[in-house]
């Protein structure tokens, strides 16, 4: 009886340790979820340089509210798309073509969206042929998806195979990233299922 009334106070003692040393800022580590224990609250950790947007374009993002890359990521890709002024027309054309679902619900892709500026250089005439062709339209779209999110360091020098079925290649960095023919304007943003590059050209399948 009397070991046990003596091992009362230390192990008190332990519990009052612990909890001091929680409130003082502990560090639990999770990997990508790790966090830092403060005064009872929780901060995240900062974000990778990895993830940062690249492109010439980047500077005219919203900083915050719609459009800004805080927004684009608690979205689908095609959602955040709607919520891009720069990505209107790409938004109508996934829409006709009927793959609003199919690219907000395929995993870690890689969409890269013509904007505005650059379906408008097609022309008019051109761009409602197109518009008006749900499998040209489709064609055209999937060769803008591929598979798995890539960085600008994924994008440096390659080669990827396009939902369309026809390859793409890229090359540069920061702001001179190109895939085929188009620049990127801005990119490497983060949706909640893909990574998301805006470009200033209409990419074509060779097929």
């Amino acid at each position: 009886m009397n070991t046990r009334l003596l091992a009362l106070p230390v192990v008190a003692a332990l519990s009052l340790t612990t909890a001091h040393g929680i409130s003082a800022g502990a560090t639990t580590s999770g990997g990508a979820m790790d966090a830092t224990v403060t005064s009872g609250a929780f901060r995240a950790p900062s974000p990778s340089p990895s993830s940062s947007p690249v492109g010439p374009g980047c500077a005219s993002l919203p900083r915050s509210g719609p459009g800004s890359p805080a927004d684009l990521a608690r979205l689908r890709v095609v959602t955040a798309a709607a919520h891009s002024p720069e990505l209107s027309t790409f938004y109508s054309a996934v829409n006709k073509a009927g793959l609003v679902n199919k690219l907000n619900t395929t995993k870690n892709i890689t969409v890269f969206a013509p904007t505005n500026d650059a379906f408008n250089k097609l022309g008019k005439r051109k761009l409602n042929k197109i518009l008006a062709d749900k499998n040209t339209l489709t064609k055209i779209l999937t060769y803008h998806v591929v598979e798995g999110r890539k960085t600008p360091a994924d994008l440096k020098k390659g080669s990827f195979t396009t939902l369309e079925g026809d390859k793409i290649t890229t090359r540069g960095s920061r702001d001179r990233i190109k895939v085929n023919d188009a620049g990127v304007v801005c990119g490497n943003l983060q949706t909640r299922n893909a990574t998301l590059y805006l470009i200033d050209g209409v990419l074509t399948p060779k097929k």
